[in-house]
């Protein structure tokens, strides 16, 4: 890894905070980019830019860069929206990334760690390190004397480095790539001991993202193809609804409407929270039983987290609790930022729900 890309990518030594620029989180997908900032010189904390502007179809593909010079246009029209902000953090697609975790001695200099990655590589991902990033986070004290458990997150390296270079032709100053699970993770939990393994959801228009954040650090993440589109279109044939009265049918009654399980409207969405709480059922079991070659239990969940703008579907966190049989709710986005009491952002919380990634990778300059 260059040393210039490795600054980029690493999230170990990161500009001191009394240095670091006013910066952006920039949430780049396949169908929109949205983009947040605060002010931390104030108190209380609050936003000071951010909007979502959709990506014509073609330039972004699965996460991967189609077409670089539209996305340069995007992120340059983004630049003059951004109120003189030209630092930004950036968020990597999550279906190219590799996360797992790993056990190191606990006096391992970053370097020997960093090569027990590149050793373990080769057994872990498809690709070969000469071809690949990556960069690791301390969890915490393993249960194994002496050791350290650490978060290893896995790049394609052409990938990422087409990223900053679309970054770059914009104007814009990249001080971060990380993957959208590192940036959730630091929403929604503390990292602090005793915190329960977290499984989060993040159900958008598209796709779901799955990750488990043990200690603030994600160490698995997988997406399956599931997402709140697939109620819309169901909606749309079932009940003749479009556009804003379909977003007010999900988000009023939902899973909840009159008429139970029997209503058109519930039938309609039924299929779609029934197979994303199978996929939840099926991450949250596996987590939930695995052990190691003593059979104690490794990295058990404690509780579900849903985020993504899909989540505001009334009555879901209950009807997933109701299949996974654990604690299911809905994310809290600004809590580590600013207490509500002390002011009103201008987003309010089901749009919040679509700004957990922005919102995390703002966070960084924190």
């Amino acid at each position: 890894m260059s040393s210039s890309f490795a600054n980029i990518f690493s999230r170990l030594f990161p500009t001191p905070k009394f240095i670091f620029p006013r910066a952006a989180g920039v949430d780049v997908s396949d169908t929109s980019i949205k983009w947040l900032a605060f002010d931390f010189d104030r108190t209380p904390h609050r936003i000071i830019a951010h909007g979502e502007e959709a990506i014509d179809p073609g330039i972004l593909g699965r996460g991967i860069i189609q077409n670089e010079d539209a996305l340069v246009a995007t992120l340059s029209a983004l630049r003059k929206k951004l109120g003189g902000i030209t630092c930004v953090h950036a968020a990597l697609p999550e279906e190219a990334a590799y996360v797992f975790s790993l056990h190191v001695p606990a006096g391992n200099s970053r370097e020997q760690t960093q090569r027990m990655i590149e050793f373990e590589l080769e057994g872990r991902v498809p690709i070969p390190a000469s071809a690949a990033v990556y960069d690791f986070d301390v969890i915490c004290e393993s249960e194994r004397e002496g050791s350290l458990e650490v978060g290893v997150t896995v790049f394609p390296r052409d990938i990422a480095e087409s990223y900053a270079h679309a970054f770059d032709r914009a104007g814009f100053t990249l001080l971060s790539l990380e993957v959208e699970a590192s940036s959730i993770g630091r929403v929604l939990t503390s990292g602090e001991e005793g915190e329960p393994v977290t499984l989060v959801a993040d159900f958008g228009r598209a796709r779901t993202g799955f990750a488990v954040i043990k200690h603030g650090v994600p160490i698995f993440t997988s997406t399956v193809e599931i997402g709140g589109n697939s109620i819309t279109q169901a909606l749309e044939k079932e009940l003749d609804l479009s556009g804003p009265d379909i977003q007010t049918f999900t988000n009023e009654q939902g899973l909840l409407a009159e008429g139970g399980a029997l209503s058109k409207g519930v039938q309609a969405i039924t299929n779609t929270a029934s197979a994303l709480a199978d996929e939840i059922t099926r991450h949250y079991n596996y987590w939930d039983t695995r052990r190691n070659e003593h059979g104690e239990r490794l990295s058990p969940v404690g509780r579900v987290i849903l985020v993504g703008g899909s989540s505001n579907l009334r009555g879901l966190p209950e009807y997933i609790a109701g299949r996974v049989q654990a604690p299911v709710t809905i994310g809290e986005i600004w809590h580590r930022v600013f207490s509500l009491d002390d002011y009103i952002p201008p987003i309010d919380r089901r749009l919040s729900l679509e700004y957990a990634t922005a919102a995390g990778l703002a966070l960084r300059g924190f």
